[in-house]
């Protein structure tokens, strides 16, 4: 993987943007985050331009917001936000807009304990529950990534479970994707899983 600063456009490496943001995470964990207040003109001069150096697909939970759990600033992160971090056609465009347009490197799947979209593909898979119209379409799209998890787990290890798979589901549907191989070929592209633990706000990356 190359991890030096690309000479054409300034994008960070994605091994260098990782980097970055688990030390966030670091800092986050021990409460000495950097950006407590941004001055002005910071935001001045993102309205000529974004250059994020990472693009984060996490789930819409509103605890689990990545620019406080990675300890970034205004325009450091493209954060793309669904209830279950699910990839769907309008996801894909916006990835493949900061891929192709702001030359980011590293992608993230976010996931988090305790997420309710898995608990309730969760509760549809084995016990045949049925949401509102349009939440079920939204289960729909988990539901084959948990293909594997097992009825007689307990529960907490169940969900702990059905997170991560879920995770890796999406990671698996968009390195299908004619862009993903080939920027995967490429050798620039990294994709990553990552699963957020509620209680302590640690990311976990998945091996």
């Amino acid at each position: 993987m190359n991890t030096s600063r690309n000479a054409n456009n300034g994008s960070v490496s994605a091994d260098d943007a990782l980097a970055r943001l688990m030390e966030g995470n670091a800092r986050f964990l021990r409460g000495r985050p950097r950006f407590s207040r941004v001055p002005k003109e910071v935001l001045a001069a993102l309205a000529k331009g974004q250059r994020p150096y990472a693009t984060i697909l996490g789930c819409s939970d509103s605890r689990v917001p990545p620019e406080l759990l990675f300890d970034a600033g205004f325009g450091e992160l493209f954060i793309i936000r669904v209830a279950g971090n699910i990839v769907s056609p309008k996801v894909l465009g916006s990835l493949q807009y900061a891929g192709m347009h702001l030359n980011t490197q590293l992608f993230i799947v976010l996931g988090h304990e305790g997420c309710g979209a898995i608990q309730a593909a969760l509760a549809a898979k084995f016990q045949g529950a049925q949401e509102r119209s349009r939440i079920q379409l939204l289960l729909d799209n988990i539901l084959p990534g948990l293909e594997e998890i097992e009825s007689q787990l307990p529960h907490e290890q169940q969900l702990e479970r059905a997170v991560e798979a879920n995770v890796r589901w999406s990671m698996r549907q968009l390195l299908e994707t004619p862009e993903g191989r080939a920027r995967m070929a490429e050798g620039r592209m990294k994709l990553v899983g990552a699963v957020c633990e509620i209680a302590t706000g640690r990311v976990r990356l998945l091996a």
